[in-house]
């Protein structure tokens, strides 16, 4: 009886977690919700952000090597590759 009780307890507890986990949204949700929001106040205010000063970004686009651009954006920030990526090309669109 007192196994079968310690066990419903258990099983409860396990499920109350479960029920937990489905209300949040993930962290990624979250995390671009937070960023979308911090935009919406920052355009409302007016303020521009410049983003990072990445001169060997710039002196590498500026020869046209592209490839030598995501790596050294990716030694400066530490994203991941498919960040640099998008992010050089951003970069390269706006000269």
């Amino acid at each position: 009886m007192v196994i079968t009780l310690l066990l419903l307890a258990v099983l409860l507890l396990l499920l109350a977690q479960l029920a937990d986990g489905r209300r949040r949204p993930p962290a990624d949700f979250r995390l671009v919700e937070v960023e979308r929001r911090l935009r919406l106040v920052m355009d409302h205010l007016g303020v521009v952000d410049p983003g990072p000063e990445l001169p060997e970004v710039w002196e590498h686009l500026g020869r046209g090597d592209k490839i030598k651009a995501i790596a050294a954006y990716r030694r400066a920030t530490g994203a991941d590759l498919r960040t640099a990526k998008a992010a050089v090309e951003a970069l390269a669109g706006r000269r």
